[in-house]
């Protein structure tokens, strides 16, 4: 066994998982894949009176600093890395019943924690779909001739949530007039213009974008001039 100097902080009892077969001075079982050492020498977990307590391996965090809350009784298992020169940590010990408690115990916090992200989410989807109501009265507000169902579809495009579009950015939740526009705009350059074939055909971005520049501002002046002229 390699220095005591090299093992990890800890508290309480340590149990070893040996490279080298060992066996136990005391009842002379073996080979031992788990031993507490007693005055230099080895002994298995059963005559160190730790042969009732179950491994727990590393990992669960949570699951770990429970089961040694609830247990009466626990040791921690290393094991020695010779490329590192030192012990690290491989689990505990624990009594087993201690363990099904901590594992309730983490159960009972996933499920507040699943009905937590259930409730944020509700609470999102609700924000998003006012948010896109408004965007859309927006886009009807500045250009009254758009079909109000293509207001819908463009706001619910532009604010969707994680999407990095122009609605989720400070100018569009603000509802600015250049970021509602420039929702529309990106909307009719795809969906009533030319656009999307020129750039399939090669046509650099910019350059398709300055052709089809004319055919954006006649929809754009559509939707505006009907609705001036539908309260006229």
């Amino acid at each position: 066994m390699a220095a005591r100097a090299t093992l990890p902080p800890h508290s309480g009892l340590l149990v070893f998982q040996p490279h080298k077969r060992r066996q136990c001075a005391e009842c002379r079982r073996g080979p031992l894949s788990l031993l507490v050492l007693e005055d230099g020498a080895p002994r298995c977990l059963d005559c160190a009176d730790l042969g009732h307590l179950v491994f727990l391996p590393r990992g669960d965090t949570a699951l770990t600093r429970r089961s040694r809350e609830e247990s009466a009784l626990s040791a921690v298992v290393v094991r020695f890395n010779r490329r590192k020169s030192r012990y690290e940590r491989q689990g505990v010990l624990v009594e087993e019943a201690a363990l099904a408690r901590a594992e309730q115990r983490c159960l009972a916090d996933a499920e507040a924690r699943r009905r937590r992200r259930a409730r944020d989410a509700r609470r999102r989807e609700a924000q998003d779909a006012l948010f896109a109501q408004a965007f859309a009265a927006e886009i009807l507000r500045l250009l009254p001739g758009c079909p109000p169902g293509r207001a819908r579809a463009i706001a619910a495009h532009a604010s969707e949530r994680g999407s990095g579009r122009v609605g989720r950015g400070a100018a569009g939740r603000a509802l600015t007039e250049g970021a509602v526009i420039s929702a529309v705009v990106a909307s009719v350059r795809h969906l009533d213009t030319s656009y999307d074939r020129l750039l399939m055909s090669g046509v650099p971005r910019h350059e398709a974008r300055r052709r089809i520049a004319a055919a954006v501002e006649t929809v754009l002046r559509g939707w505006t001039e009907a609705g001036l002229g539908s309260t006229g």
